[in-house]
């Protein structure tokens, strides 16, 4: 089969031919690839900073981010049959049995960072024609889903990161409303999103539909068409340049949430510094390794201490995560369906895969079709 990976020795990238998979295991499933998302993990992975083939393998097939139809069942396979389509999650269980996260399909928290990913360590991704995989790590996805479901990986980000600022926030009474009113468990919360990428862009669209009220806070001046998106879901888009922290703090008041989807140090803890009291901030991005930055680390740790405030990351996700990017992909395509559609700049051929892998990025998403 055709195939788009990485040799981390040649530091090459390139198209591959690649083994059809079979069915070994009951509870396999054969998935024939639609689509595959590229995203700055994978393009990093280009650069060879990291990214590592199966053993005995010298090439990485690339790609985590994946929308494709069951091919063929295994005989223990229970939910799932030809002609239904999927997204496969990432990450795999590290084989330590005193790790508690990975023994009850949690190993987004596993403990000893021996466990593998699918395109990115280890393990072969899904930048290929088809693949195998159990039905454990596979998600339905409901057939008017079509069009956006490859989107699903990075919507369970938010997913995962808003599942933990709920639990932290149970700490302070009357944070959450447990949508008891109906307008959504944030109704009269303020949050800043940092980043209008694909992953600040869907986690706008999820705090919006949980009630808050969010800002997305980019670079770009406008007007761009990011900024366009941002208005047709209702979020107010502010640019970095044209407004620092300090003043954005004070138009907006008190800034309950920050959801970073920017993967910059300097202007995450620059926002960092005017969170608000009581006020939790969610870590996606994953910055490259680059020199030291000035931070005002005494300040941020006081509002920490004296403003009841908590850092979180988040990181992969889980099961529950992908159910609910799925849910939440469709009501986002009731209320936006033109915004949500635009979040894809565009869909390529194979042929494609050097210039969106390693040229200068362009749209907000962009997917290999198969």
């Amino acid at each position: 089969m055709k195939g788009v990976g990485v040799v981390p020795e040649k530091k090459e990238l390139r198209l591959v031919a690649h083994p059809e998979p079979a069915i070994t295991a009951p509870n396999e499933v054969r998935i024939r690839t639609l689509e595959v998302g590229i995203c700055g993990t994978d393009r990093e992975i280009c650069t060879f900073a990291y990214g590592q083939g199966p053993a005995g393998c010298d090439y990485l097939v690339l790609g985590h981010e994946c929308l494709g139809e069951v091919v063929e069942a295994g005989p223990g396979v229970k939910n799932l049959k030809a002609g239904d389509l999927v997204v496969p999650s990432v990450r795999r269980p590290c084989p330590d049995p005193g790790c508690a996260p990975c023994r009850e399909g949690r190993q987004d928290f596993c403990f000893t960072w021996t466990f593998k990913e699918r395109g990115i360590n280890q393990l072969h991704g899904y930048m290929t024609e088809q693949f195998v995989e159990e039905e454990t790590y596979l998600t339905p996805v409901p057939k008017e889903l079509r069009d956006v479901a490859v989107m699903a990986e990075p919507l369970t980000i938010a997913e995962k990161g808003l599942a933990q600022a709920w639990q932290v926030q149970k700490r302070v009474p009357g944070w959450e409303h447990h949508n008891r009113d109906g307008k959504g468990r944030g109704h009269g919360r303020t949050a800043v999103v940092l980043g209008a990428g694909p992953i600040g862009l869907l986690g706008a669209m999820k705090l919006i539909v949980e009630g808050f009220r969010v800002f997305i806070y980019s670079r770009s001046p406008k007007p761009n068409f990011k900024a366009d998106i941002a208005a047709q879901i209702g979020a107010e888009y502010i640019s970095s340049v044209k407004m620092g922290a300090d003043d954005l703090a004070q138009q907006i008041g008190n800034i309950d949430l920050v959801y970073e989807a920017v993967g910059e140090g300097d202007v995450s803890f620059e926002l960092a510094r005017v969170l608000g009291i009581n006020g939790v901030y969610i870590f996606t991005g994953i910055p490259a390794l680059k020199s030291a930055i000035p931070v005002y680390a005494d300040n941020i740790m006081r509002n920490i201490t004296l403003k009841n405030q908590a850092l979180i990351g988040t990181v992969n996700a889980s099961p529950q995560a992908f159910l609910d990017a799925i849910h939440d992909l469709g009501e986002f395509k009731k209320r936006w369906p033109k915004a949500l559609g635009a979040l894809i700049a565009g869909r390529h051929k194979i042929g494609a895969h050097r210039e969106l892998l390693t040229g200068i990025a362009k749209g907000i998403k962009n997917v290999i079709e198969f």
